[in-house]
């Protein structure tokens, strides 16, 4: 499985900004997920759709502002972002791992884009 991002850049605080994750293959038989890593920091999972189950959850700090989805027809990830504020501001990675592993948690994700860099700055 491959994964290819794209939708980063920069945007003024308040903005929203949109990440795509093409994938090789379907990714219905997939855990998905979007994680992020500021410099200095962990790598840290914000937002994952569980493969059995369907489950959606979001980290604290995007709960509100981002939104998971997926295209079956194209393969396709996307992470909506909104209300963008610095503290956003990291490389952002989608990934994904085999289905029955729930947790958003980057040890249990095996399948790593690129990863593209948001910066949210005036």
């Amino acid at each position: 499985l491959q994964l290819v991002e794209s939708g980063g850049g920069l945007v003024q605080p308040g903005g929203s900004l949109r990440l795509s994750c093409t994938a090789s293959e379907s990714l219905d038989y997939y855990s998905i997920g979007w994680f992020r890593q500021a410099p200095g920091k962990e790598r840290e999972g914000i937002s994952c759709i569980s493969g059995t189950g369907g489950f959606i959850n979001y980290a604290d700090s995007v709960k509100g502002r981002f939104t998971i989805s997926k295209d079956s027809a194209t393969s396709t990830m996307y992470l909506q972002m909104n209300s963008l504020k610095a503290d956003d501001t990291a490389v952002y990675y989608c990934a994904a791992s085999p289905p029955w592993r729930q947790r958003c948690e980057r040890d249990d994700y095996d399948y790593w884009g690129q990863g593209t860099q948001v910066t949210v700055s005036s």
